[in-house]
């Protein structure tokens, strides 16, 4: 037990001196991707509820697309497949970029989660009383900023729920991450087995640190529902 967790140490701090620690590079996973798909789903959302087809009709083709598909075939995809692509080798920056396990799986994650986010927040906009939206247009408010202003704010506030467990099925999802090489969490558990044939407490010890960083993210969201959506509690007194 000693061994193992002499390995777990060491990933936690440094990974030969350079690298960062499993945990970190989990947690820097998550960041990233859930931050490029918030970014990436907040137009997307606007474009899915639109009457336009030419607008609604590709984005919707996306979030299909990417629901509809295993994360670990799309991480596949993109980290083996785009790679062995003549036109990618051939770029001095798509060739950067593509050989960085990392990089793909940060592109994995952000467009897979930015697909579920979007759906959600398509849904939260759709779910928009009409006053809210007739208020609007009573103090002369454009389309563009009764959106900014009125319609996805209060969208994004609905739809923090749902948000929240989009999220913790992210961290989750990170663990398939060790398939570009990444060293996050679950690889550092797989070297530490590799090493000292401890599967139970490898793995173990695994599950604890997602657990706990589960029951950190749910707190964070619990708090920032009760701040957001206090107004919701006030309506059913």
């Amino acid at each position: 037990m000693i061994e193992i967790l002499s390995q777990f140490g060491q990933a936690f701090l440094y990974w030969d001196g350079q690298r960062f620690s499993g945990l970190a590079v989990t947690a820097w996973l998550l960041a990233a991707s859930i931050s490029i798909g918030f970014v990436m789903a907040v137009p997307l959302a606007v474009a899915r509820v639109s009457k336009k087809r030419w607008l609604s009709t590709p984005v919707r083709l996306y979030t299909y697309v990417f629901r509809g598909t295993p994360l670990y075939v799309q991480l596949l995809l993109i980290y083996t497949g785009v790679y062995s692509l003549e036109v990618v080798r051939s770029h001095e920056l798509l060739d950067a970029f593509f050989r960085s396990g990392f990089h793909c799986a940060i592109l994995a994650f952000a467009l897979n989660t930015g697909a579920y986010t979007t759906e959600i927040f398509a849904g939260a906009i759709k779910a928009t009383s009409y006053g809210e939206i007739e208020a609007a247009r009573a103090y002369g408010m454009g389309w563009f900023t009764m959106y900014r202003r009125i319609v996805v704010p209060s969208a994004l506030r609905r739809a923090l729920p749902l948000y929240s467990n989009e999220v913790i099925l992210m961290l989750h999802a990170t663990t398939v991450a060790f398939t570009a090489t990444v060293p996050d969490i679950l690889k550092v558990a797989r070297d530490a087995n590799s090493a000292t044939y401890m599967s139970f407490q490898a793995f173990g010890i695994a599950a604890l640190i997602y657990l706990a960083v589960s029951f950190a993210l749910v707190a964070a969201f619990r708090r920032a529902e009760k701040h957001w959506l206090a107004y919701l509690a006030v309506g059913r007194h």
